[in-house]
């Protein structure tokens, strides 16, 4: 408790800087997630996809971004550890963040997409099995996210197979592409409506106090809908065939129908990610405040200030402005060439996997998941529409992601506990 007294302010101010650079972190790789696919199938430019993705970004995490906040990150540690030494659950927040921001600057330099989710846990898991004791880390929540390793790619990249297969069959593959777009468009349109604004119900409206029942939210979601689809059928009607392309097939108009439908999807996933994942950031630092603010008693919510989540929305705007496009490109081009209609099926694919995972309380990361469906739909075309280098980088920066986490933040934890003593 002393060290809370004496020390208040400048934890507070490190947590706050700690905090803004953890949130440049996620902006700098996580927004590839919703932006990655529209950027790499031309239906957006790189600065269009910046503008899009700063506007339902920050207004996803301003808006939905949660008044209440755990004190402890997902019940990864037992808060009951700390109540004699709050300073210690305060010294390795603070070193969480560092450590997860760290990890997300070395991954973005390099293009890698990561799992920030997993940035951050890996970080507060490493602190406080070294730093505390093993007996701290709930090891059976830590065995469920590294469960979610496998299953969310894999999930999102079934159902973007089947997606994409749906789409071969019903509209690429046929005679008349043009026609058959125009005709079956409105039809995954009224998916999108649906899929999206259930993630935004499950994922982000709860944070503001709005809860609805199950029944409802399907409702809602069905309604949703029914209106994306008709703003997008009478939006459709005004594409016609460009006299200039191939005769026969039309495939650059049929393409256009599908960019109609990334730029709204892209808009959407952006709301939801920054909605959800800019906890990531802000979930420490409200623990961090909530100690500090009560004078270092150990609670299980705090309330979080306004503040808080401007300081999230603003470090997660920064870093994709500054940063985002090495990841962008690595998700939109370099697994596998992306067309409009294959974009479409990975971010839908991607955007369904968080509403199963929400439904069944799966930890995921959404940058596992767009991965997945990217490779899913790259599948869908064959073997040889995959890049295998670039797969396997991923794929090791996966398995690396966790333990990298953990070991900066021990490293951290204890370089902050000999400067201010504890």
């Amino acid at each position: 408790m002393e060290i809370i007294a004496n020390y208040g302010d400048v934890l507070l101010v490190l947590a706050i800087v700690f905090g803004l650079f953890m949130a440049w972190g996620v902006g700098a790789n996580d927004v590839a997630n919703a932006m990655g696919t529209s950027v790499g199938s031309g239906a957006v430019t790189i600065k269009q996809a910046i503008i899009i993705a700063v506007i339902f970004e920050f207004a996803g995490a301003i808006l939905a971004g949660g008044e209440v906040t755990a004190t402890i990150r997902k019940g990864i540690l037992d808060a009951s550890i700390f109540t004699d030494s709050p300073h210690l659950l305060v010294y390795g927040m603070l070193a969480s963040l560092l450590a997860a921001g760290t990890w997300l600057m070395i991954a973005s330099s390099l293009g890698w997409p990561v799992s920030t989710t997993h940035s951050i846990v890996g970080a507060i898991v490493g602190f406080g099995a070294v730093g505390v004791g093993v007996d701290a880390v709930a090891w059976d929540k830590v065995g469920t996210i590294a469960m979610s390793w496998i299953v969310s790619p894999l999930l999102a990249g079934t159902i973007a197979f089947m997606l994409f297969r749906s789409l071969q069959n019903l509209i690429i593959d046929t005679s008349q592409p043009f026609e058959n777009a125009k005709k079956y468009v409105p039809y995954y349109m009224f998916l999108v409506g649906f899929v999206i604004s259930l993630v935004t119900i499950f994922k982000g409206l709860k944070h503001i106090g709005l809860s609805y029942s199950v029944g409802d939210s399907y409702l809602l979601a069905i309604g949703f809908g029914v209106l994306v689809a008709l703003i997008g059928t009478i939006i459709i009607r005004r594409i016609h065939i460009d006299p200039n392309e191939n005769e026969d097939f039309h495939f650059t108009s049929m393409e256009r129908v599908f960019s109609v439908l990334m730029i709204i999807t892209a808009a959407a996933m952006a709301f939801a990610h920054g909605s959800n994942d800019v906890a990531n950031a802000i979930g420490p630092l409200a623990a961090i405040y909530g100690v500090i603010e009560s004078g270092g008693m150990i609670g299980s919510k705090s309330a979080l200030p306004v503040w808080v989540l401007l300081v999230g929305g603003g470090g997660i705007v920064f870093g994709l402005v500054t940063y985002g496009h090495k990841v962008i490109a690595t998700i939109g081009t370099n697994i596998t060439q992306l067309t409009p209609s294959r974009g479409f099926a990975a971010t839908l694919a991607a955007a369904a996997t968080v509403v199963i995972a929400s439904g069944t309380g799966l930890p995921v990361s959404t940058t596992q998941v767009l991965v997945g469906a990217v490779l899913g739909v790259g599948l869908a075309r064959g073997l040889a529409a995959l890049d295998t280098r670039v797969i396997n980088k991923i794929f090791l920066s996966w398995i690396v992601t966790l333990p990298a986490g953990a070991l900066m933040s021990i490293l951290f934890f204890f370089a902050l506990k000999s400067a201010f003593g504890g």
